[in-house]
């Protein structure tokens, strides 16, 4: 049997600098930060106090049911999931829904209710715990109100790899097309990390940027002056289907997803192997898988996350992976505009990879006022730059030594 290709045809981003395909893109070539001072709750005390965080308009906000019964998390992925479904001109009316899948990657889930509700045992005893507290809480949560709201019937499940967590949900996703087990996907991640805990316990371990009184310039990656990453609330849900079921239907393709990458460092639960060895082997399985040489790669979407470590290692995994190559590819890390939102940052990644196929232009990284000389990457600056492109990828990268690169191709005419 002729392995099935998968085409990319809906994108949902939901982020701190743009919602909605058009938005987000328009602010990719501005070079807009969405980091800001927290408003999502008071971090007086806390040494970190920015983060980017997402406004969602009246149209795609929850009601005022959904909004007691889910989390912030699901409230972020259902947006995605309408955006995407309303991209990709998918009526489901018209499909048959057992053939219909969803896949949402997160890292910490419904992790404010979960804070909310354990204050509330401590401050008040276990009979003040909500009712709802453990489906508001579950992993899975946004995965299933997805498929609750759409009476999507076909596989539903969730990824929680960390920082690759969205990522790995578009290998997840793709891999149900190609075994014959959907024929769409909705696939993504979702991610609701500014609360108190969160922000405070990634700020214990020193990886969180503590600039505070310059918001807009803290995200640095690549940068000789990075100072760590910044937490950041988004979600992004892409359609994914066969390339049979999208050309029965009319559909317009955006990109192919070519390939995939995954291996495991197996060295560190938080720093990423010093020489980058396992996100080097990630790299070259992406390549295999997507038929592509080194010389084959056009744009390369960066983890990076602006931490020291993590942009070093990135940056020799890269030269390791693609050799002489490396230095003349573009790469660009949109972390430094979004900021980092964790399970959600591989689908909204992938969401920049394919829009930078589809309108010729390499995103910014802004706020890189001198790249790290040890480097040795072509890393694109805080203006975009116009380039023809067929090919990219999209790195992710997460604390327990997962790594995952996604592979996309310019659709054809």
């Amino acid at each position: 049997m002729t392995a099935r290709t998968v085409v990319v045809t809906g994108l949902g981003p939901v982020t701190p600098i743009g919602i909605g395909g058009h938005d987000f893109w328009q602010a990719q070539l501005k070079g807009v930060s969405g980091i800001r001072p927290i408003t999502r709750f008071d971090p007086t005390g806390l040494p970190v106090r920015i983060a980017g965080e997402v406004d969602l308009p009246a149209e795609l906000a929850p009601g005022r049911r959904e909004e007691r019964t889910t989390d912030r998390c699901t409230h972020l992925a259902l947006a995605a999931a309408r955006l995407a479904l309303d991209d990709a001109a998918l009526d489901l009316a018209d499909e048959d829904r057992d053939r219909v899948g969803v896949v949402l990657g997160t890292g910490a889930g419904g992790a404010a209710s979960w804070e909310r509700n354990a204050r509330l045992l401590e401050t008040s005893g276990p009979t003040r715990i909500g009712a709802r507290s453990v489906v508001m809480s579950m992993a899975n949560g946004s995965a299933s109100h997805i498929a609750l709201t759409f009476h999507i019937t076909g596989p539903s499940t969730s990824v929680v790899s960390a920082c690759a967590s969205g990522a790995e949900a578009l290998v997840t996703a793709h891999q149900m097309i190609v075994g014959g087990e959907a024929d769409v996907v909705l696939a993504g991640g979702a991610e609701a990390p500014v609360t108190p805990l969160l922000v405070g316990g990634f700020a214990r371990t020193g990886a969180l940027c503590t600039l505070n009184e310059e918001p807009r310039h803290a995200s640095r990656p690549f940068s000789a002056d990075r100072a760590g990453f910044v937490l950041a609330e988004a979600a992004a849900v892409l359609v994914l289907e066969s390339q049979e079921h999208a050309r029965a239907r009319g559909a317009t393709v955006l990109a192919t997803l070519s390939g995939y990458g995954r291996s495991s460092d197996a060295h560190h639960v938080t720093s990423p192997h010093p020489e980058g060895a396992g996100a080097a082997r990630a790299v070259r399985a992406a390549l295999r898988s997507a038929g592509w040489s080194a010389a084959d790669v056009d744009y390369i979407n960066a983890h990076g996350t602006g931490t020291r470590y993590n942009d070093a290692a990135e940056a020799k995994a890269l030269r390791s992976a693609l050799g002489s190559h490396a230095a003349h590819t573009p790469v660009s890390a949109t972390k430094s505009m979004t900021g980092h939102s964790l399970g959600a940052a591989g689908a909204v990644e992938a969401v920049v990879c394919v829009q930078a196929l589809l309108h010729g232009h390499v995103p910014p990284t802004v706020n890189l006022n001198a790249v790290d000389p040890d480097c040795g990457l072509d890393v694109v600056g805080p203006q975009p730059r116009a380039l023809p492109l067929t090919t990219a990828l999209s790195s992710s990268f997460a604390f327990g030594g997962h790594n995952v690169v996604l592979a996309f191709e310019a659709a054809r005419p």
